[in-house]
């Protein structure tokens, strides 16, 4: 491998603004819930309304329902896809089998529906695996509103997949995905995915939600407590007295504006600290009470205010007033103001695992793109903005923090099951390819972005697509246009062939030859992916000049990416021809080498012929 020459940089700044798009639309939702929890046999009972507004152009006449927790079943899709898919997830089985087959009654996972009314009249309703099918009373016109009124029962399922009880570090209740959740409508039409341990897509509203719990239990949520000075629990406000309550059990009410997820965990032996993030949230800190782990948790909690700061400087402000950080789940998983993270971590992967889970409350819970059919705009865009950040808060000073990204890519495309980008996240062959088309490969989509426009353009697009489509539901195409607009270029080919195709970037310096007192050098394109190339030049008096040839389609050219360093602009390059060549006004003997893309921010497959170097 040749010595990286010049640095990576990322120029971290921003412009902020607001594109109008008058046909825009997206449907409403309002849920007030009073759900009661069995503590003992982990079963629950709840209550709810929801308010459906339909923004839509078209008239309803059904709607569909995420029943989440069905999944945990034997025979459900979930288990079924867990024994038969070449690669299954580790969390999810035990001695090579599903964990889901062999579930007993008591440790199922369900979520069964009582009750169902729109505007008072009873309707029609189909379970289906994860999907509850209502047929309507009455159509819902365009502009119109229902109220739909529902009661049913749940069982939290032992902890298998991001939600349940008694994860393995003992953490009583992660209750992710534990409602009945009206399914997303949008220009596609219906989003009713059936569960199968990918993620999610929900419609945005607001929720009012009472949970009623044994009093002994600490719970964080998404949103606000309404009522701490009757909770306590470490949310009064400081030097207060409690309302003590009568009865073994507390009411949590909490109100969650603005959000498409209602999230919470609950355990009797949290601890919970509080910090203030200066001109921002408050943070909240939510962690088993054991003293192996402590330390860990109370030193996260600065530097989770300083990824937020880090955050909001370099991808847009965020809009709550509270994001909370529980110990729960299986991993790490983002939700509305929280995540659900286990706890029992060295320091630096505790601070990783919580820069990407925070990360993706920008990308997936304020920008919230369809994560089944988009992934990598949440997953890779969130690896990308949280890799540069803790290259920052940990000091780590990486030449290029995203070089696992690259490496992980080129490992796929050499496994030769590498499936494009556009593949439903249920539809992948295998957990290997997924998981590195949407962490790997969707976080190089922003890197060699910042190649193709330039690192300040790149920002400035990643600031103005935040601005924009916030709270809209991006697709592909919004993040393309917007880096058109700041970059005043062409891309569409690099949408296309990068996250459509399984084409590959391999771009080799075939000849450098003398013509005299002059050199000729001929590059020479043999991927199907077409780029923009800069070519450095190394002189053997230690000299470094550019060259730059855009690419034909693009109809534009960045700024010099070296300012301390010589550019010529070459003539552009059509991707329709496979070789190219200019000459340098000086004699080969002055040359020592030639590396194309010293940046090393071009995913380019086979590095070894990216540069010629004297003998």
């Amino acid at each position: 491998m040749k010595k990286r020459i010049l640095s990576f940089l990322v120029l971290l700044s921003g412009i902020t603004g607001f594109a109008q798009n008058t046909s825009y639309w997206q449907q409403h939702v309002d849920y007030t819930m009073d759900v009661t929890m069995d503590v003992k046999s982990y079963q629950y009972t709840g209550t709810q309304k929801l308010v459906y507004t339909n923004n839509s152009p078209d008239a309803i006449d059904k709607v569909y329902y995420h029943l989440f927790f069905n999944a945990f079943q034997p025979g459900s899709e979930m288990d079924i896809r867990l024994q038969t898919i070449a690669d299954p997830d580790g969390r999810m089985t035990e001695n090579g089998k599903s964990r889901i087959a062999s579930l007993s009654p008591d440790e199922i996972g369900f979520l069964k529906i009582a009750t169902l009314t729109q505007n008072g009249k009873p309707l029609e309703f189909k379970e289906e695996g994860t999907i509850l099918i209502v047929k309507l009373a009455e159509t819902i016109p365009a502009g119109g509103t229902a109220t739909f009124d529902m009661t049913f029962t749940g069982q939290v399922p032992l902890q298998i997949r991001r939600a349940g009880r008694n994860n393995k570090e003992g953490v009583a209740l992660s209750m992710a995905q534990w409602y009945p959740k009206l399914a997303e409508y949008d220009f596609e039409g219906w989003h009713a995915d059936p569960y199968i341990a990918r993620e999610f897509q929900g419609v945005w509203g607001d929720f009012d939600v009472k949970l009623t719990i044994d009093k002994d239990y600490t719970v964080g949520a998404s949103g606000y407590l309404q009522n701490p000075q009757e909770i306590g629990h470490g949310y009064e406000a400081a030097d207060s007295k409690i309302k003590k309550q009568k009865g073994k059990t507390l009411t949590w009410h909490f109100k969650a504006p603005n959000v498409h997820d209602f999230t919470w965990a609950a355990d009797p032996e949290y601890v919970h600290d509080t910090l203030q993030v200066p001109n921002g949230p408050m943070l909240h800190f939510l962690y088993k009470d054991k003293k192996e782990i402590a330390e860990n948790w109370k030193k996260l909690q600065p530097k989770t205010a300083e990824m937020m700061e880090f955050y909001n400087k370099n991808v847009g402000e965020y809009p709550y007033d509270q994001y909370s950080v529980i110990q729960g789940g299986d991993g790490g998983m983002e939700y509305a103001m929280l995540t659900l993270i286990t706890g029992e971590r060295k320091f630096g992967s505790l601070v990783g695992v919580t820069a990407h889970e925070l990360a993706h409350s920008w990308f997936q819970h304020i920008l919230a793109s369809n994560e089944s059919k988009h992934e990598w705009m949440d997953e890779g865009f969130t690896t990308f903005i949280s890799t540069l950040c803790e290259n920052e808060i940990m000091n780590e000073n990486k030449e290029n923090p995203l070089e696992n990204s690259y490496k992980s890519y080129y490992y796929l495309v050499n496994s030769g099951k590498e499936q494009p980008q556009t593949t439903h996240a249920d539809r992948y062959a295998e957990n290997m390819p997924y998981s590195i088309a949407a962490y790997s490969k969707g976080s190089i989509f922003l890197s060699q972005l910042g190649y193709i426009i330039g690192q300040d353009k790149l920002m400035e697009t990643l600031h103005k697509y935040y601005e924009d489509f916030k709270f809209k539901h991006p697709i592909p195409n919004d993040i393309k246009r917007t880096a058109e607009k700041i970059s005043n270029m062409e891309l569409d080919w690099y949408l296309t062939d990068w996250t459509q195709t399984t084409n590959t970037i391999d771009y080799a310096v075939k000849e450098v030859a003398s013509e005299g007192e002059k050199t000729k050098i001929t590059l020479e394109r043999i991927g199907q992916m077409p780029m923009p190339i800069d070519v450095l030049v190394v002189y053997e008096d230690g000299t470094q000049e550019t060259f730059y040839a855009s690419l034909r389609m693009m109809h534009g050219e960045k700024e010099n990416p070296y300012p301390n360093l010589k550019r010529t602009i070459l003539p552009n390059w059509a991707w329709a021809y496979p070789t190219y060549d200019f000459t340098i006004d000086k004699p080969l003997s002055s040359i020592k080498a030639v590396v194309i893309d010293p940046s090393q921010l071009m995913a380019d497959v086979d590095p070894e012929n990216s540069f010629w170097q004297k003998n």
